[in-house]
This record gives structure tokens, C-alpha cells and sequence, in this order.
């Protein structure tokens, strides 16, 4: 398995930047799939986005397509989510997830084998 931990967030105002970060720990010999989700109150998790092994493949939701970018560098074991111009709509707790011996798997939570503790966003208006 792989072992993730999320932090880089925090309080935040409206059209500020902020940048997730990801280790991983334990299996990261081979390839594995990353992506971010999250969560907010009173609500279920949602994709964010995903990114695939090489780095080549990336993907977002709708609400983040422009604003946020997903990146990764194997070397340190480390997934990065640039989150810019920041809305209160983005609030939420942030988990990252992976799925080792995959490549890339897409925007369903049931294809990520491992999830981070979460790191909590919250954007003031």
C-alpha cells in the first residue's frame, strides 16, 4: 500500500492562492495513480482531479478547469495541487488518493486504493 499525507492548507481570502502537497510513503517503487478530491460540508466527496503516472495525463472537474492545476514530481514521492484564484465555493476538507500499479485512474473514487487524513481549505468572501 501507499501512504499518504496532505498539507499546504489553511484560511484563505477570496482570489487568493494556495498549494496542496502530497507525500507518499510505503509502495512507491512502482507506478501509481494520484488524484485530489474533496469535501465539504453537508455534502459527499467529489473528484477535483487526477493525474497519471508520467505526469503526461492529467484531468479536472468542471468547477476547477482553469484555476487549479495538478502536478507531480515521482523523484520526492510528491503530488501538487495549485489552487488559484480561490472562491468560498472551493471551502472543503482536500484528501489526496492513489491507486499503486496503476497508471492513471480518471475521476471515480472507487479506482484510488489509499487516502490521505485530509488537509482542510477554507475560503473567506
Amino acid at each position: 500500500q501507499v501512504q499518504l499525507v496532505e498539507s499546504g492548507g489553511g484560511l484563505v481570502q477570496t482570489g487568493d492562492s494556495l498549494r496542496l502537497s502530497c507525500a507518499a510513503s510505503g509502495r512507491t517503487s512502482g507506478s501509481y495513480a494520484m488524484g485530489w478530491f474533496r469535501q465539504a460540508p453537508g455534502k459527499e466527496r467529489e473528484f477535483v482531479a487526477a493525474i497519471s503516472w508520467s505526469g503526461g495525463l492529467t484531468s479536472y472537474a468542471d468547477s476547477v478547469k482553469g484555476r487549479f492545476t495538478i502536478s507531480r514530481d515521482n523523484a520526492k514521492n510528491t503530488v501538487y495541487l495549485q489552487m488559484n484564484s480561490l472562491k468560498p465555493e472551493d471551502t472543503a476538507v482536500y484528501y489526496c488518493a492513489g491507486r499503486p500499479g496503476a497508471l492513471y485512474s480518471g475521476s471515480s473514487p472507487e479506482f484510488y486504493t489509499s487516502w490521505g487524513q485530509g488537509t482542510q481549505v477554507t475560503v473567506s468572501s
